[in-house]
């Protein structure tokens, strides 16, 4: 079984999560930006993205200076790759589920696509969602940060899994999730006592599997305090 991971984690000043921060070329949310920038290790922005940076940052530019700007990432050594890698628990693209329907699929087969090329956790936040491509395995995925939504799902995109979960309120036990047949869309997660701490949810599965969540963004104790 795989270390536990919170997926929004990255979003706590408490956070432990060592992050790498990559921006796509789409409306940049400003308390997120700054949430993330703070902890993030490598930053980097996708192409036109560059342009959302800049004009969100006005005042303050120089403190919001990206380590990379590609639309290939071709720049980046095996060796300065490896070295960061070892450093950097998570991958978090800001953007990229937004907008057209065709672009989000196209942010959900790059994540397949990177599967091989990392073995970090590639999150993708924007707005209330994040997605999260699991890896063939079983995860434990931490889920008490606060943080989450009343939503999670389950969904099979690039072929069907054969998946075991717990923690979550309608849980699958070695059932096949494919389209046209069952895909886990408005779950939620397992009920506790008032007061108790959610229990991590873990899922088994058996091909890569996106997991999404919702993030309750108003009010989050990641926001920093108005003056």
């Amino acid at each position: 079984m795989n270390e536990e991971l919170s997926p929004l984690d990255c979003l706590l000043p408490s956070g432990k999560q060592r992050i790498g921060l990559i921006i796509l070329n789409q409306p940049v949310d400003r308390d997120y930006l700054h949430a993330l920038w703070s902890k993030a290790l490598l930053t980097a922005c996708a192409d036109g993205a560059a342009n959302h940076l800049y004009n969100i940052t006005a005042g303050e530019k120089d403190s919001f200076l990206p380590d990379y700007i590609s639309g290939d990432f071709d720049s980046i050594t095996a060796e300065v790759r490896d070295f960061f890698a070892d450093k950097v628990d998570a991958i978090v693209t800001l953007g990229g589920l937004g907008g057209r329907f065709d672009q989000v699929m196209a942010t959900v087969e790059t994540l397949h696509h990177a599967l091989p090329m990392t073995q970090l956790p590639l999150l993708v936040i924007q707005e209330t969602s994040l997605a999260y491509l699991l890896r063939p395995g079983t995860h434990r995925l931490g889920v008490n940060t606060g943080l989450e939504g009343d939503w999670c799902g389950l969904i099979p995109v690039g072929g069907p899994c054969l998946t075991t979960t717990s923690g979550l309120k309608w849980n699958l036990n070695n059932q096949v999730l494919e389209f046209g047949k069952l895909v886990s869309t408005s779950n939620t997660y397992e009920p506790v006592s008032p007061g108790a701490p959610r229990k991590c949810v873990t899922v088994n599965t058996d091909r890569p599997l996106l997991w999404s969540m919702g993030i309750h963004k108003e009010g989050g104790c990641w926001q920093t305090p108005s003056p």
